[in-house]
């Protein structure tokens, strides 16, 4: 193998062993279960936490896509079209083993990974996601994300991720008839329940800031 290949490798590597074994691992058995020598693992990666920041770029930022943020930008589209769409795509995008197993067992480790990705989320989703919802219930406040607001989508976003979490870590079938984890009926049902939800919420033009700043 060339240098550009066997690092590759390493990556490839490890994106599969932390997914399976956790980031807490050693470098030495992360370089015997991909078959090469723990100090070539180094000539690439000169420490542990450079290879955690690869694999970070690999299955997170790499999987991200702009055109979701378009999509939720498109004021020629109707709120639940918007919101059914991009989940859709976002859970065919990273409902994968690799993307669920690692952002769990780094939440229960250093949270390198999960702090870098929820703040993706909180900055270029998330406000989205509520302007959205506001826009749905008639509001046209500019007012900071209420507690209220932030975990009634938290409902919605982290439900879609539970299918990941039943699957990856459980072990569990979401249903005995065993529907994607994208399936867009079941995401619409969501959406439907999720915007329903948003209309008890606050009136129009009557939203006021949470005093404590919220992660999204």
């Amino acid at each position: 193998m060339n240098g550009v290949e066997r690092e590759r490798q390493i990556v490839e590597g490890a994106i599969t062993f932390f997914a399976e074994h956790g980031l807490a691992a050693q470098m030495r058995e992360l370089a015997a279960a991909i078959g090469v020598t723990h100090t070539l693992v180094y000539h690439y990666f000169p420490t542990k936490q450079a290879l955690v920041d690869r694999v970070y770029l690999e299955v997170f930022e790499g999987r991200w896509k702009p055109e979701w943020e378009g999509l939720l930008d498109d004021r020629r589209l109707d709120v639940e079209t918007k919101l059914v769409r991009f989940y859709v795509d976002y859970a065919r995008t990273v409902l994968t083993r690799e993307f669920v197993r690692i952002l769990i067992f780094s939440g229960l480790t250093d949270r390198s990974i999960t702090d870098r990705f929820f703040g993706k989320l909180g900055d270029r989703l998330f406000p989205r996601l509520v302007r959205e919802t506001r826009r749905y219930r008639g509001c046209r406040s500019r007012a900071r994300t209420t507690a209220r607001e932030h975990e009634l989508l938290m409902g919605l976003h982290g439900g879609v991720f539970y299918g990941g979490l039943r699957a990856f870590v459980y072990g569990q079938a979401i249903h005995p008839d065993h529907p994607a984890l994208d399936d867009d009926r079941l995401i619409a049902d969501r959406v439907r329940s999720y915007l329903s939800a948003s209309v008890a919420l606050e009136p129009a033009g009557t939203v006021e800031p949470v005093t404590a700043r919220s992660a999204s």
